[in-house]
Parts: C-alpha cells; structure tokens; sequence
C-alpha cells in the first residue's frame, strides 16, 4: 500500500506522530511507499530517509502546501533535484510569508497532487505532465458522479495520515486550539483535520477502491520512480571545501599564514614546536580540514580589521595552528594541550572552534559571513513543549481558572482531588510534552556549505533577517554539515567599553596592552582577588558557587585558575572529583595516594580528572586503547553521537586491557565510573584556557579601575547578579552612585571621578523619544541652566515630566521636586506640541510663592523603587524596625564553630536537590557595610524557613569554615519587615508647610 501524505509532528501544532513511531506503524503495517509531507516544513525529511533505511519499505519525501489549514497541493520530490526545488519554493514563500497560489509553479523534477476537493471547488481542467488529482476514500462517493472520473491516467490514492488513533486525533484537535488560542469548544471545524486523517489500514483502502483498480495502479506506477538519497555517516564533510581557488592553493596558504606568525608567537622556535606544528598541519590536510582553518582565521581577520574583541576556544584551542595563525589565544605548548583531542585520524567531523563575540558585533560578523560566502545559512533548533507551559495552554484550552492551571502547571496538587478536566489536561500535557513547538535560532551555529542550503533543507527568516535552515544540529552532523560556532558573550563588551570609559574618566592613566594577559597573571595584586574570591562582575568566576572554589583552592595563578573553570562543572562535582581535588591541591601528602599511572598521566591536577581531554589521557595511557578508540569514548561520554555498538566495543577493549595490565576490577570499574560521571559535563583544557584568559583581563581592570569596570558591567546588562549588587559594588570600591540627572546622565550609566549617574534608560516608563530629545538637545546646545529653559527648549508632556521630576533629576537647579511638581502643573500643558526649532522669544512664565515642602527620605526611597525597581539608600535603612547588635560579615572568622546572628541583604539563592529528593538551598547576602557572606540551608530548615523573595533577613546559624570558605549553617532564617510607604500607611500623610 502507498501513502502519498503523511504528517509528524514537525507539521507543527498539527501532527502526532514522532518520525520514529511513524516508521514503525508504516513497517507494523506493511507499508510498500510511504511519503513524507509535512506541513510548510521539511525538517523532519532527512530523519525520516535515515531511519527509513533500516525498514522494509520504500521512503519518499514532499512538502504539504497550505496557506494556514487550507491544502493546496502536496509536492512530492522525484529526486534529489526535486527535493532541492521543493524546499527553495517553500522558503521563497515562507520568508515573505505569501500565501500559496492554487496553481502549483513549474517544478519539473516534482510530482504534484491536488487533493480532489480543491479541483473540483476550482473547476481545474488542465493538468501539466507532472499534475494529478488526489483522491481519499471519502471523495470516492463524489467521483462516481464527477467529470474527473473519466481522467483515469490522472486520478492516485490520496489518503491523509495526520494521526494514529482517537487519542490522537484528540491531542491534534488541542494542538490546533492552542495554535488557535481558541477554547476547545469554539474550536471551527475549519481549523483541524477530519478523523478520517487517521492511519488506515491497507485491507480497508483496498476493499474501499475495489471499483477503482486503476487509481492503485496509477500510484504505484507514478512514485516507483522516485527516490531520493543521502548517506548518512560521520566520514564525510559538505562545509566549503576550497577556500579559494583550489585544494592546493588553500595548503600553500595555510602554510604560509604559519609561516608568517610562527615568529610571533614563539620568538624562540624550537623543535618541539616545529615537530608539533608538522604534525599538526600533515593531519589537517589529510583529513581535508584546511579550508575549515581558513575559514575561521578569515572570520577573526575581519573581526580584527574592525577591532572586534573575540575568544576563540573550544576543541580547536588545542591546536598549534590555530594559535600561530590566531584563531585563539592559547598556547598548546604551554599548556600541554592534547593533540588529539581536537583532531586525530579517525576524526571524520572538524574540531570545534567556539569564536565569541561581544554581543554587539555577533550581528556584524554574522552579516559579513552571509556576504562572504554563498552557500550560508544559521543552524536551526527546535523548540519543544514543556510540561508546565503545555498544562498552562491545555487549561487555558479547557477554560479552566486562573488558579486551577497555575495550580496543574507548578505542580502543587494532590491528583486525588482533581477533577475530570484537570486530569485531562495532565494526561495530554503528559503526551504532548516533548512536541516541538516552533523553530527557532541554535545560540550559535552557522553552516558555511559546499553546495546550497535546499539540497538538505526549506529556510525560514527570523527577525534579524538571516536565512535559517528547518533542520537542526544532530541530523546536519549525520549528513556531513558541520556548523561554525560564532557566539556572542557580555564579558568582551565589558572589557572594551570599560577601556573607553577608562579613557574618557582618566585621561592620564597609563592602561596596559589587554591582550598581553601573561603580564596579568604574573600579578600578586590581581592573584590576590582571586584568592579571596572577590571577583564580583568578573566574566566566568563571580557566582558564589566559584568564588567559594577560588577561596577553597586559594587561587593565585594562572594554570590553577584554568584548572578552577573546570572543576566547577558539574562532571567533575557529580563524580566527587572536586573534593579530591581540593584536597589534594592544598596536601601535597594526600597526592601519594593515587594510582601511580595516574598521577604520571595527570600530575599537574594530582592524578584526578579535570579536563574532558583526562577521558583520552586515562583511555590510552592507563588502559592502553588507541587514540580512536580514546576519542570515541570521550565522544560517547560526553554526549556526541556515537554508535551504541562502538561504545560497546570500546568499553569492552577497556576491561580487557586494564586486566591484561594486571589492575586489579575494582580499581578497573572505580576508574571507568570516574570517566562515565564526569566526561559530559567538563571542559577541554584549551576551552577552560581561553575562558581563564578572559578572566585575568577582566580582573586586571577591577583591580586597577573598579570604578569604570563595574560602570561598563552595569552598562552590559550586569550579569550573574541583580542590578543591586552591582551598584553595592560600586560603592564598595568608593563610588558614589547618584540618580539620574537631567544635565549629567546619558542613556547607559556614566561615571566621573567617583561620582557615578545612573542612566536614564533605567527609569520605568520614561520614553525612548524623551531621553533621545533631552540628548540631542544637550548635545546641541549645552546643559540646562534651570527649570523653565528644560520646559522652552524639550517639549514633553506632563506624564513624562513628572517621571522625571519623581526621580529628582531637576535637583541641579536647588529646588526639591515637590516645588517643581507644583510649576510643572502651573506651565506645561497636557498636550504640549513638539517643538522643532529653538524659540525666538522665550514665554513668560508666571511666578507662584509656593511653601516650602518637608522632604521624606522614605518617600523618595519608594520613589526610587517604583521608578527604577531598587532604592538608592542603603535597604538597611527602610526596615521597620531598629536591628539588634548583630556580627559583622567581615568578623566571621573570629566566630567559628559558634552560632551568630547576622543581618544580610539577599543578594541570590539557589537550590539543589539531596539523594533522598529534599531540597537544600544555598544563599548569598551582603550586611550592612557591603560586605559579602554565604549561607547553607540543610532540608529541615530549607522546608520550614523558605527564602522565595528579595529583601532584608535576620539569619541565625554556626559558622563553619571549609579549606577557609567561611559559610553559615542556618537554623533559622526570617525576613525583616520593610516601613510602609507613608502615603499608603497614612491617608493623612501630606507634605507639610516647615
């Protein structure tokens, strides 16, 4: 039996079936062909030809075009050149969003199929070569009586599969109300598909069509011709594969860019590096990888020639080559970086080189790709349904409360008591949890290819503008398209605009070469930071989690620094390596007591694994395997796709090694759960490298330019932590942090000398048109000398006046902001024209004695928050109720094993589960003099003293100290009450006459 339109859930919102379970019911049922039609989408196409190739039955694939639900034709794809002009003629239309014609366009290497209602509504006569009528079971009581039966050559079976089942053809219906954002019970007919879409059986199509032999025929004749192709295995590469002009051309010039820069990097060449850069190169051009090179040192070239600060890292940053030729900044030699973690002979895919950008030249390098290089397109994603966001829409679909679907989608409920609907919409959130639900962007990815993007694919267009294939990273790696990573970071843009901000705040100031980060790690003032772990806005090392660990390790140099990034993730948590480590670290005598081979094979860490390249190291220099062997194991450990039978083989060479070399099976087995809990979720050596290096240059700016660092942190969208923190820091160091000023501010913040101005992009509800007027027209004609000439020369309504005047940014003309509220009523009119032109005669404005206003610092506290979401004043200040004598975070030390009580400002909290399913959350707050401490909550005090919201907390705990990280167990946590905004409190509360 034939199936000439068949939908998955890639028909998004509208298919059931997974690609998989979409094989198994063709091969279940005995399927001859089946073709894939998905709605407006082909992403699912090249899985499905895959997975096909394992089963019993022919597969083909097309697309359904539809403008909304309503079918216009199905193309079906002869060959690879049809496939190819499917997927252009969907992108055409997908990236200007045009609705389809009725008339399919010429699309000779196509067959197309109209279904027979939509001929029929259009009274179609004339039909191309390739053009035929698609007739389901249901049109056949119609065709008897129509004019088209007597088309005998162009009728075919045309049955619809959108679905399996009622149950499916229940969550089809939910999925087009979600779609929709409709009620299930006003859902229209229109909008979702006949259950006669369901999977029919043969025998039923068979015995429905026996009057009909002829349409059988007809579509096995048509489709047995078609076929489409791709080999699916690692070993080949369909990126660009000459750079320039030719394969010989493209070695000559790598050769030459190592050349070049081989005296740059390493004045002193010697023969190791001469040795490992050979060998390098021989394996790059044997495995054809040379154009890869060029094309990534051709990217960071135009980054440069812009002055674009980038990291290059990942597994390329363990090459020799690319450090010569300066992709990344990492010395392999230096180092010690495995070779053959980034390429060895059995490597059929390039290393990675992971190139960050700052995040506002990422949309520049991505442009200057797409016009340098023909076959471009950014790497898609698919963005699934989560449990909680699908229980939401299903209850907004069933019309369920407010309260009852926030209650299903948090997950605080007792099922017992549900009711009929609730527990349909758990059942169907439990089925359609994992569909996908949209495209969207992969974070990073762009395919640089050999031939064009629709050989694979259809596009579509996200809001940036780029074209963005329908398929995504797994399936691409299966067929050989490998992407560039270009990412984009706030670290980068942190370091340059604070350079900028240097510049302009401290003209005189002698600023080192940034890029020379080896003169900042020979530092004892900026190794002191990190040893104390006072990395606040530092990229990478400033959550509580790493700042504990530099504490814990007493970092003060580079190498542990690199060591620090890796040991953080969760790999090496997980396998109780970081522990280890630790300790070992800070008692040399507790070294002795690894394995020998291990502490030969990794004596910089003391015989512990650290590094994901430690998997290879362990594979082939403890157990004996191959370096392909050792690579498949890294690569199987850590997520990649490898076959499950190489997997096999390899752990199985790894026992029977390890034996042979007499290690006893417990030693064998502790070593390879080590390798299994930690391989996934650690970094390459080089990846920690690069990241340590952007530390150090980050870290340099703090310790000498605290001030403008942490303005450009701020100016960056922060980072790990809230705005708050950053300001806190601010002062920490000295500043003094002031609120928006209409003379001094600017749009992001600025600093000068000490004095810091919040920007005016920080106010809630103050117009972009306002601030870009107020800008522009300071820039033009200088600052404002007092109330009324803001009034003549910026025309502003009296809503946006007085945001501005609640947050006091008039406070330069001596005037509070309650006597100038009093005359903006008095002289602006609500609606006020805009003024274009400086005015030739200044109006007369007229003069009021107005009383003088008492001024409430809780008021303008409240102010504060409501306008930019924190008060200025230190929050210690706004509690209700006087503190106690408490200890100071700076005193802990002194009061170890002893239980306190502090007063601190939450700053964040996290939580973890426990092996028994409890809950533990850690803490981090800062007290009344700025200073920063960490708390632990075991499970009995996390359970009955939770912390859910920002603000003040009286914590009691005993201090402990662990590898001199001080921390507070906590027995009791309670949150301080805040004063009432007095205008709430008091309805009698006005601003009285002094």
């Amino acid at each position: 039996m034939i199936y000439l339109n068949c939908h998955t859930w890639y028909s998004l919102r509208y298919g059931t079936f997974s690609v998989e379970r979409l094989c198994d019911l063709a091969e279940k049922n005995k399927v001859e062909y089946l073709v894939l039609t998905d709605i407006n989408n082909t992403s699912a196409c090249l899985s499905f030809l895959k997975m096909a190739n394992e089963r019993d039955f022919q597969a083909l694939v097309g697309v359904d075009f539809r403008n909304g639900v309503d079918q216009q034709y199905v193309g079906i794809a002869r060959n690879n050149k049809g496939f190819r002009q499917l997927n252009e003629h969907l992108s055409k239309h997908i990236h200007v969003q045009k609705e389809f014609e009725f008339d399919a366009p010429s699309l000779p290497d196509c067959l197309i199929i109209y279904p027979y209602e939509k001929i029929a509504e259009r009274d179609k006569t004339d039909f191309g070569n390739n053009e035929f009528i698609g007739v389901s079971i249901e049109n056949l009581r119609k065709l008897k009586f129509s004019k088209y039966k007597s088309n005998r050559e162009k009728l075919v079976l045309f049955q619809t599969v959108s679905f399996e089942n009622k149950r499916d053809y229940n969550a089809h219906r939910l999925l087009r109300a979600i779609d929709n954002n409709e009620l299930l019970s006003k859902l229209p007919v229109t909008e979702q598909a006949s259950f006669s879409h369901r999977f029919v059986p043969s025998k039923t199509i068979l015995a429905e069509f026996e009057d009909f032999p002829h349409i059988l025929e007809n579509t096995k004749n048509l489709i047995s011709g078609c076929q489409v192709e791709f080999s699916f295995n690692r070993g080949q590469n369909r990126n660009l594969k000459v750079y320039g002009n030719s394969e010989e051309e493209d070695i000559g010039r790598l050769r030459e860019l190592c050349d070049r820069n081989l005296y740059k990097r390493y004045p002193e060449t010697d023969g190791k590096v001469r040795d490992r850069l050979e060998r390098e190169l021989a394996s790059i051009i044997k495995l054809k990888f040379v154009s890869y090179f060029l094309i990534n040192h051709d990217i960071v070239s135009y980054a440069r020639l812009k002055n674009y600060p980038f990291v290059g890292r990942g597994s390329g940053a363990n090459s020799i080559v690319a450090y010569i030729i300066g992709i990344t900044n990492v010395d392999p030699i230096e180092l010690d970086l495995y070779f053959e973690r980034f390429i060895n002979e059995s490597r059929a895919s390039p290393p990675d080189f992971d190139i960050d950008f700052s995040w506002r030249d990422r949309e520049d390098i991505t442009r200057y790709i797409f016009e340098r290089y023909q076959n471009t397109a950014l790497m898609g994603t698919y963005v699934t349904f989560k449990r909680k966001a699908v229980a939401r829409e299903l209850g907004k679909v069933f019309g369920l409360p407010r309260e009852n679907i926030d209650k299903l989608s948090d997950g605080f409920f007792d099922y017992r008591e549900l009711d009929h609907l609730e527990k349909l919409v758990l059942r169907y959130s439990r089925l359609i949890e994992g569909f996908p639900n949209y495209l969207s962007v992969h974070s990073g990815g762009i395919l640089i290819l050999q031939e064009p993007v629709y050989n694979y694919c259809a596009t579509f267009l996200p809001p940036k503008g780029f074209e963005t294939v329908q398929i995504d990273m797994n399936i691409s790696e299966d067929v050989g398209i490998h992407k560039f990573d270009i990412l984009a970071q706030r670290g980068l843009s942190k370091i340059t605009d604070a350079i900028e901000i240097i510049k302009k705040n401290q003209p005189e100031a002698e600023l080192k070469d940034i890029e020379n980060y080896k003169a900042f790690t020979r530092d004892p003032n900026i190794n002191e930071l990190l040893k104390e772990g006072d990395c606040m806005g530092v990229f990478y090392v400033e959550s509580p989690a790493m700042r504990g660990l530099l504490t814990k390790l007493k970092t003060d140099n580079y190498m542990n620094l690199v060591a620090a990034s890796s040991v953080i993730r969760p790999g090496v948590s997980s396998a109780g390596m970081k522990e280890e480590f630790i300790k070992r670290h800070r008692d040399p005598e507790r070294r002795k007591q690894a394995h020998p081979v291990m502490l030969e094979i990794m004596d910089e860490t003391y015989g512990v694994m650290v590094y994901q390249e430690d998997v290879m190291k362990v594979a082939h220099k403890f157990a004996g395997l191959s370096f392909e062997d050792a690579d498949v194991l890294r690569r199987g450990m850590s997520g990649k796709k490898v076959a499950k039978a190489d997997l096999e083989r390899v752990e199985q060479t790894y026992y029977d090694k390890c034996l042979e070399k007499g290690y006893s099976l417990e030693l064998t087995r502790e070593v390879w759960e080590q390798i299994s809990s930690f391989a996934g979720y650690a970094f390459p050596k080089g990846h920690s490298a690069s990241y340590a290096v952007e530390s150090y240059q980050s870290l340099y700016l703090k310790r000498y330019f605290p001030l403008e660092f942490m303005v450009a942190a701020l100016n960056n969208g922060g980072g790990f932590y809230n705005i708050q923190t950053y300001i806190q820091e601010i002062r920490r160091w000295g500043g003094r942090i002031h609120a928006p000023c209409i003379n001094k501010s600017d749009h992001p913040n600025v600093i000068y000398g000490r004095d810091v101005y919040l920007g005016f992009g920080y106010i809630k509800d103050l117009e972009n048109k306002v601030i870009q007027q107020i800008l522009e027209n300071r820039q033009f004609f200088g600052e404002f000398k007092n109330f009324e000439e803001f009034l003549d020369r910026i025309s502003i309504s009296i809503e946006q006046l007085t945001i501005l005047l609640k947050i006091n940014a008039f406070r330069f003309t001596g005037f509070d902001k309650y006597h100038l509220l009093w005359k903006a009523h008095f002289k602006v009119s609500k609606t006020k024209s805009r003024i274009n032109q400086p005015l030739l005669f200044k109006p007369q404005y007229r003069h009021f004695d107005l009383p003088q206003f008492e001024i409430s610092r809780l008021v303008e506290a409240y102010d504060q928050i409501e306008l930019l979401g924190f008060p200025l004043c230190s929050q210690f200040q706004l509690l209700k109720y006087p503190m106690k004598k408490c200890v100071r975070a700076k005193d802990l030390k002194a009061y170890l094993g002893k239980e306190i009580e502090i007063y601190g400002n939450l700053i964040t909290s996290r939580t973890t589960g426990t092996v028994n399913n409890k809950i533990m959350r850690f803490g981090t707050f800062y007290d009344k003099e700025g200073d920063v401490f960490d708390t632990v909550q075991f499970p009995d005090t996390s359970e009955k003293y939770p912390v859910r919201s920002k603000g003040i907390y009286l914590c009691r705990g005993m201090v402990s100290c662990s590898f001199d990280y001080v921390s507070i167990t906590i027995s009791s946590i309670v949150r301080q009450e805040t004063a009432q905004d007095p205008r709430l409190a008091d309805n009698s509360f006005k601003m009285k006459i002094a």
